[in-house]
């Protein structure tokens, strides 16, 4: 019996969240492997696809982590525009684990150092 929907699954069901990252990872590892042109970055972007694999694999990761490696994965293949609905469909996986920052959020109200957005205001400069 489920305690908490959503919380627990019977043993040996797999969380679907982890079904489609790994799923999306696979195809974009597919099509790097077979695009023509070599990537000055492509062994990073192959080292985070495995680091993706190996977190939905290893049960619920952190959602920075995966975030991280989707970054470097986006950054190491660039704006290859045959790469990017792969691309999406690995974000969109990677979404399914947690909801991404919000503007404005605790991360953005960190940044002291960042001038502040909407302007108009004096900072003291000349």
């Amino acid at each position: 019996m489920l305690r908490s929907a959503g919380h627990q699954r019977p043993a040996g069901a797999v969380d679907p969240r982890v079904a489609e990252l790994r799923t999306a990872v696979s195809r974009l590892r597919r099509e790097l492997a077979g695009h023509p042109a070599e990537f000055p970055d492509g062994g990073i972007a192959e080292d985070e696809l495995a680091a993706l694999d190996a977190m939905a694999v290893g049960g619920t990761p952190e959602i920075p982590r995966l975030r991280r490696s989707l970054l470097l994965v986006a950054g190491a293949i660039g704006s290859v525009s045959a790469l990017a609905p792969r691309l999406r469909d690995v974000r969109n996986a990677v979404d399914l684990f947690g909801e991404p920052p919000r503007p404005g959020g605790p991360a953005a109200r960190s940044a002291p150092d960042q001038p502040a957005r909407g302007g108009g205001g004096d900072r003291g400069g000349a």
